[in-house]
């Protein structure tokens, strides 16, 4: 993942805008995904559909860019990365939408930055301090209030929990491939790849609906806005500012997703679940202040 400010020429819109920008996308990925399936379509065939439509953006962008992409062990990877971190990502995240809500959904997200820490323990041999502990802990106690206080509109039951859960754990993988290969290839090369193997991941578990016009452009829009364009205003942003600060910006996300949420389906959360939400994005933010826990590119 990149990690340091560029010397590059300064974009034309600011660069805490461009990361602002990115949040707000990201944060209608949730609203978009339920109008999808409100229209009719299945949490997993708008899964689906974002990882063929945003892989197809990736691979123009790629081709256009003359980006070489990943060969020999590094596709393999690469491959994995596209079951694990897009089929197994993008699905679950569709399923805790429809289980539990959109803002349900996108505050669970964030638990990424606790799976990340763990991660980073269990694998690359990076020490736990006492604030990634006490962060770690601080997930876990807002997952229980959450779990406790539900909402209006918002179903914190087992499923809901679970693909939110699922949905956090799997986007923290974004965290180590990215480590591994981002220095070596454009983010764009490598989700030119990944996403249409995520794609074939998802195909079996599809059963494929009419679609409306509107459903259409709910799912145009999922691969465009909230995968493709999300992705190009924050590294374009992050060239210019430095990651600690855009991780901060980026993680309005969650907030943005509630309000649209409560504004479009009536999506609120009881006292005891907002309070729950705010443990869990504190947690994320303290987290995010560590280099090895930044957010990653795409989601």
């Amino acid at each position: 993942m990149p990690t340091a400010t560029s010397h590059a020429a300064r974009p034309a819109v600011p660069a805490p805008l461009l990361i602002l920008t990115a949040a707000v996308l990201w944060g209608l990925l949730g609203i978009l995904g339920k109008q999808a399936q409100d229209a009719g379509v299945g949490a997993l065939e708008v899964a689906f559909w974002r990882a063929s439509l945003g892989g197809a953006l990736f691979a123009a962008h790629a081709a256009a860019t003359r980006s070489p992409l990943p060969r020999g062990r590094d596709l393999g990877v690469t491959a994995l990365f596209g079951i694990l971190g897009v089929s197994a990502f993008y699905g679950t995240y569709q399923l805790a939408v429809k289980a539990g809500g959109a803002s349900l959904a996108s505050v669970l997200l964030y638990t990424a930055p606790a799976f990340v820490a763990l991660l980073g323990w269990a694998f690359l041999r990076e020490r736990l301090g006492g604030r990634d502990l006490l962060a770690v802990a601080g997930t876990l106690g807002g997952i229980a209030l959450i779990s406790l206080g539900g909402g209006q509109g918002v179903t914190a039951s087992a499923p809901a929990l679970g693909f939110g859960l699922a949905a956090g754990f799997t986007y923290s993988l974004y965290y180590l491939y990215g480590k591994a290969y981002f220095h070596t290839y454009t983010p764009a090369a490598l989700y030119a790849a990944a996403l249409p193997v995520g794609a074939l991941g998802l195909l079996p578990l599809v059963s494929f609906a009419a679609k409306t016009p509107a459903a259409w452009g709910s799912l145009l829009a999922i691969a465009f806005l909230s995968t493709y364009l999300a992705y190009l205003a924050y590294s374009a942003g992050l060239k210019h500012l430095p990651a600690t600060r855009a991780s901060v910006i980026a993680s309005l996300e969650p907030v943005v997703a509630a309000g649209l949420a409560a504004l479009l389906f009536q999506e609120r959360l009881a006292p005891l679940a907002l309070l729950g939400a705010a443990l869990v994005i504190a947690a994320a933010l303290t987290l995010s202040l560590d280099k090895k826990a930044e957010h990653p590119p795409v989601e």
